[in-house]
C-alpha cells in the first residue's frame, strides 16, 4: 500500500494558489483529470439521450458510465443509482414521494447529530401527512449517537428512520448497520445521510443495510449534484410526481428533467481518480476503490494523529469531536475567543479552516454552541503534513494575541 502525496497534489490546480485546505468537510478541491472529464463532454457533441445522432449517444453513454462507477463506489447496482441536484434535493424529492404513503399516526424518526437536509425535509413531509416526528437524541459530552438513543423512539407506527453515517460537524460515525437493523425490526425504511461518510469510507450499500444512502460527488473530488443509491426494486414500487411524458423506468422516473452529463463525466473521473490513490492496485475497479480507501484512511489517521497531538499542547481550545469511531473532522472552540475571529486568521495566513454550524443546526445547539458552531477542521485527500503544521502554528499564533 502506497500514497504519494506529492504525486496527489500535483493533480490540484487550485493547490498552486497556496491555500492549505481543511474546508473538504464543505467541498473539496478538484483534480485536473475531472476538470477535463467535464471539458471533454462539453467540448463533443452533446444532445438528449438516445442511440442515433453521436450527441446522443455521448449522452448515453456519459450516464450510464457514471451510474455503473458510483454502483462501484457504493456497493450498488448501477439500476438504483438515482442522480439530481444536489442530496439536499433528493432527500426532499424522497420525502415527498414517502410521505404519500404515510397517514396520521405513522411516525418517522429523526436525529439531533444530522445534517439539516436529512432532518427538515422528514419533518416538513410528516407535517404534511399528519405524522409524528420522533427525535433520537445524542450525548453531547461524547458526540456519541447510539442503538439505545434509535430504540428509545422507535414503535410499531415507524415508517422510517433517518439517519447521518457521518456527522458533518463533529466526524460521529452512528453504528448505521445496526441502526438500519432496528428500523427494520419495527418495519421501516433507513434513509441514510452519507455525504460526509463517503468521503472517507469505502461505501457497502447492502452491509450498511441502507434502503436509501445519499452522497455528494463534490465533497471527493467530483462535481457538484447529487446522487442516491436504493436497491432497484425497492424504486419501483415508488410513484414521484412527474412530467406525463417522462419516462417510468427506474431510475430515470426520480431524474427530473436532462441531466447535467457534464458533471456526470467529471463524477466517473472523479470515482477513478480515487482508484489512483493507491497506484499499486489492481482487480476489479471496486477492487482498486478497497486499496484505495484502505491507503487513504491510513494518510488520513497519520495526519489526525498529528493534529490531536498538536491541540494537546494548546490551551484554551475545547475539542467537540470525541465520539471513538469518527472521520478525521475535528470542530474546536476557544475560550473567551470567537472561531469566526480564528477562521479570519487563519484565512490571512493561507489557512482555510471555516467556522459555522454547516447546517448541522440541531447537533450545534444540542453541543450548547447555538446557532454560531465552531471552527472546523476537516482532512481530504491532498492535505499533508505541512498543511497541518501551518494549521497548528496559525492556531497557536492565534491564541497567543
Amino acid at each position: 500500500m502506497t500514497y504519494d502525496i506529492t504525486a496527489i497534489r500535483s493533480q490540484f490546480p487550485a493547490l498552486t494558489a497556496g491555500t492549505a485546505h481543511f474546508d473538504g468537510p464543505g467541498g473539496t478541491q478538484t483534480p485536473q483529470p475531472v476538470i477535463r472529464a467535464v471539458a471533454d463532454a462539453l467540448s463533443n457533441p452533446l444532445s438528449n439521450r438516445g442511440q442515433v445522432a453521436p450527441g446522443e449517444r455521448n449522452a448515453d453513454t456519459i450516464v450510464t458510465g457514471a451510474r455503473r462507477a458510483m454502483a462501484d463506489l457504493l456497493g450498488a447496482d448501477p439500476t438504483g443509482i438515482v442522480f439530481g441536484r444536489s442530496a439536499t434535493q433528493l432527500a426532499y424529492d424522497f420525502s415527498r414521494t414517502l410521505a404519500k404513503t404515510w397517514q396520521p399516526g405513522d411516525e418517522v424518526v429523526v436525529t439531533r447529530l444530522d445534517h439539516d437536509a436529512n432532518i427538515r425535509p422528514w419533518v416538513q413531509a410528516a407535517a404534511s401527512a399528519g405524522a409524528t416526528v420522533r427525535w433520537a437524541d445524542f450525548d453531547p459530552a461524547t458526540g456519541e449517537l447510539t442503538l439505545d438513543d434509535i430504540r428509545a423512539v422507535l414503535s410499531r407506527r415507524t415508517r422510517l428512520v433517518a439517519v447521518t453515517a457521518a456527522s458533518n460537524l463533529i466526524g460521529t460515525r452512528p453504528a448505521v448497520a445496526e441502526i438500519s437493523r432496528l428500523a427494520h425490526e419495527a418495519g421501516a425504511l433507513s434513509y441514510v445521510d452519507g455525504v460526509h461518510y463517503a468521503a472517507h469510507t469505502l461505501v457497502d450499500l447492502e452491509g450498511l443495510g441502507a434502503d436509501f444512502f445519499a452522497c455528494s460527488p463534490y465533497k471527493f473530488l467530483g462535481p457538484h449534484h447529487g446522487v442516491l443509491a436504493a436497491r432497484p426494486e425497492l424504486l419501483e414500487t415508488l410513484w414521484p410526481d412527474k412530467l406525463l411524458p417522462s419516462t417510468n423506468a427506474v431510475p430515470e422516473r426520480f431524474e427530473l428533467g436532462t441531466l447535467p452529463y457534464e458533471l456526470l463525466a467529471g463524477t466517473t473521473a472523479a470515482v477513478d481518480f480515487l482508484t489512483r490513490l493507491d497506484p499499486d492496485a489492481t482487480g476489479t475497479r471496486r477492487q482498486r476503490l478497497a486499496a484505495a480507501f484502505a491507503a487513504l484512511e491510513a494518510h488520513e489517521h497519520s495526519l489526525r494523529t498529528q493534529i490531536d497531538k498538536g491541540l494537546s499542547s494548546l490551551e484554551g481550545i475545547t475539542i467537540h469531536s470525541r465520539a471513538a469511531d469518527r472521520t478525521p473532522t475535528l470542530l474546536l472552540t476557544f475560550e473567551g475567543r470567537s472561531t469566526t475571529d480564528a477562521y479570519r486568521f487563519l484565512a490571512e495566513r493561507g489557512v482555510h479552516a471555516p467556522s459555522g454550524s454547516f447546517y448541522a443546526i440541531e447537533a450545534s445547539r444540542r453541543l450548547g454552541l447555538g446557532d454560531t458552531g465552531g471552527l472546523r477542521m476537516g482532512l481530504a485527500p491532498y492535505n499533508s503534513t505541512e498543511d497541518v503544521d501551518r494549521l497548528l502554528t496559525g492556531l497557536s499564533e492565534f491564541l497567543m494575541l
